[in-house]
């Protein structure tokens, strides 16, 4: 038998899942220990790479009949490798608000766009949790998105969910130990003074929610924010923050404070808005995986309508 035909030989054993039969499936045998990516661009023939990690993205991949979507996953001789003929799109999450930049069996990272809540706060809210619970029950999954940190509305940017409850406790109660690195990117209006530097003070709501800080202890929570000035104009400057504690309202209350609000903010700013959204995005998001303890790193791009103040 030839390498190719030894690799790449469709096998007759059925591994279906739900709905589909086992001729939706095409089927290999590994013949030697390698990383799943690695296999599958070896064997399945006319995918390029990016179409290979969306199936495995979207759950059109098993091993041995489990699911896998783990690219790095390590396959053994002698397994067993499913790969769906569905069209690929139809395995992946369609939203204009949610885009799954990383999902394995414990959790999902997503961006969110603005204007799309983290979790519901109404009957007929759009949230992002609904909508991960919508793709999962469509890929077949049997689990649920459990919120684990939120972002504002009008916030968009890197946000991790889990799919079980184990997992968004651990998230959860050792949030400040798991995550490593938490930035974002922000348009504030003015010409910021300084390069970079520290503001730190408590944070507290009043009784009508809104956000104030004290220099000195009011009984609320001590807040902790890096900033680094990236570009300016004479009318706005970008602004990276790097939180090293994660208080309600922070990055917009602390901008306020050093008196460069985030434009577009109808709560903490001065009217400048000039690009009608908040422009406040959550561009890094940097964790150790809550059950493997592997370091994760996400990063997107600065948005393009902020930038484009900056040209």
């Amino acid at each position: 038998m030839t390498k190719d035909n030894k690799r790449g030989a469709v096998r007759n054993n059925a591994y279906g899942y739900g709905p589909r039969r086992a001729d939706d499936y095409i089927y290999f045998q590994v013949d030697e220990e390698r990383p799943l990516l690695e296999f599958l661009l070896e064997n399945v023939r006319h995918e390029s790479r990016t179409k290979i990690k969306a199936t495995l993205r979207g759950r059109g991949i098993k091993v041995d009949g489990k699911f896998v979507t783990q690219f790095d996953f390590p396959l053994k001789s002698g397994m067993k490798v499913s790969v769906s003929k569905a069209k690929r799109e139809d395995l992946q999450l369609k939203s204009r608000y949610v885009k799954i930049v990383y999902e394995d069996k414990y959790l999902v990272v997503v961006e969110k766009a603005a204007g799309i809540l983290s979790m519901a706060a109404g009957h007929s809210s759009l949230n992002v949790k609904s909508v991960l619970d919508d793709y999962f029950h469509k890929s077949h999954q049997r689990c649920t998105a459990h919120v684990v940190h939120r972002l504002d509305r009008d916030t968009s940017g890197l946000m991790v969910y889990a799919k079980d409850m184990a997992t968004e406790q651990t998230l959860e109660h050792n949030w400040h130990d798991i995550v490593y690195d938490r930035r974002y990117v922000a348009v504030v209006s003015g010409e910021m003074e300084d390069e970079g530097g520290t503001i730190a003070n408590w944070l507290k709501d009043n009784k009508a929610y809104i956000t104030y800080s004290s220099p000195t202890d009011n009984g609320g929570k001590y807040a902790v924010t890096h900033f680094h000035t990236l570009a300016r104009t004479t009318e706005h400057s970008l602004v990276e923050y790097k939180l090293e504690t994660g208080r309600k309202n922070q990055i917009r209350v602390h901008s306020a404070d050093m008196g460069h609000p985030v434009c577009g903010d109808m709560k903490y700013g001065n009217g400048d808005d000039p690009i009608g959204r908040l422009c406040l995005h959550a561009y890094m998001l940097c964790f150790h995986h809550p059950v493997t303890g592997a370091p994760m790193e996400f990063e997107t791009p600065i948005p393009t309508a902020f930038k484009r103040l900056f040209k």
